[in-house]
């Protein structure tokens, strides 16, 4: 089950250039950082924070752990949260990018037979404005609000997050799911979190071309989800045989070639369409959408 708002959170990788500054930046955002592990370099401190060699060793000496967060190499990401997982921690945010696939097949196959939740790959975390960052979230552009945010893009999330900022609207929560090929958790198991969080009164959803996985998310919407959505699509624009994303999307696309024009951003728009879910044409409209929804 989602934890949307964990108040225990560990690092692993905590020595890595990306690990090291955003573990500062979490711990003065508020985020309560109990600890942080990198093999080789326990017993010291960063900015007050304990450094430990093993999950293992950090555990009984800060307790309880409900999130962490991985920045370690793609090639020893898999290491990393399978130690978390044997360690009891069942909410794993991967912020490293470039996972092997199979590693991922296979860390997702102990996922879910213990109950885990992972976010990512390449994920930028999640922001709870004001309260908790858990990741790399840039958190200026995000304010106290009631729209639940759901990406796949990257620094677009924040385009979208400051229309909202500017539009009086704010943000609840802003969850990102990762852009690699291979990712742990959906936009289904998120919005399912965010139809039941109190503080989230509509949520957006943006997703990008590639991928048939907005397609299935719209009827899921129209079945499950209570609250009001509204949707965005990067890539709407893009001619049909142009695969867009990052270098994996695009690999993952030609070596799989042919394929159908399932996953193309006209196609996840009319999936959308066809369930009642309003889609933004642009950024900018999502605020007039989102408030128009939240009349009804």
């Amino acid at each position: 089950m989602m934890n949307l708002r964990p108040d225990r959170v560990l690092i692993q990788g905590i020595t890595e250039p990306l690990g090291s500054y955003y573990a500062v930046r979490m711990k003065a955002y508020g985020t309560n950082v109990v600890g942080g592990v990198s093999p080789g370099q326990g017993g010291q401190l960063l900015d007050g924070i304990p450094i430990f060699d093993l999950v293992e060793q950090a555990l009984p000496v800060v307790g309880r752990v409900d999130t962490t967060i991985i920045f370690v190499q793609p090639y020893w990401a898999i290491d990393a949260a399978l130690e978390a997982i044997a360690a009891g921690i069942r909410q794993i945010i991967l912020v490293t990018a470039g996972i092997p696939p199979l590693d991922m097949v296979c860390l997702l196959r102990k996922a879910e037979d213990t109950g885990t939740v992972i976010l990512g790959p390449s994920s930028s975390g999640i922001i709870v404005p004001e309260k908790i960052l858990l990741g790399i979230q840039e958190s200026e552009f995000y304010t106290p609000g009631v729209v639940g945010l759901i990406s796949r893009s990257g620094t677009l999330t924040y385009e979208v997050a400051w229309e909202l900022t500017q539009a009086g609207l704010g943000e609840s929560i802003c969850v990102s799911l990762g852009r690699d090929a291979i990712v742990g958790s959906g936009f289904p198991q998120w919005l399912k979190a965010l139809d039941e969080d109190e503080s989230t009164k509509a949520i957006v959803l943006v997703g990008q071309a590639g991928g048939g996985r907005e397609e299935a998310t719209a009827e899921y919407i129209a079945a499950a989800i209570d609250k009001p959505v509204v949707a965005y699509f990067a890539g709407s624009h893009a001619p049909l045989d142009r695969r867009m994303g990052d270098a994996n999307n695009i690999i993952s696309y030609h070596m799989s070639m042919p394929i159908p024009e399932s996953g193309t951003a006209q196609r996840q728009i009319t999936a959308f369409k066809q369930a009642k879910i309003p889609v933004a044409k642009r950024p900018s409209q999502i605020p007039e959408l989102v408030k128009k929804a939240l009349k009804k």
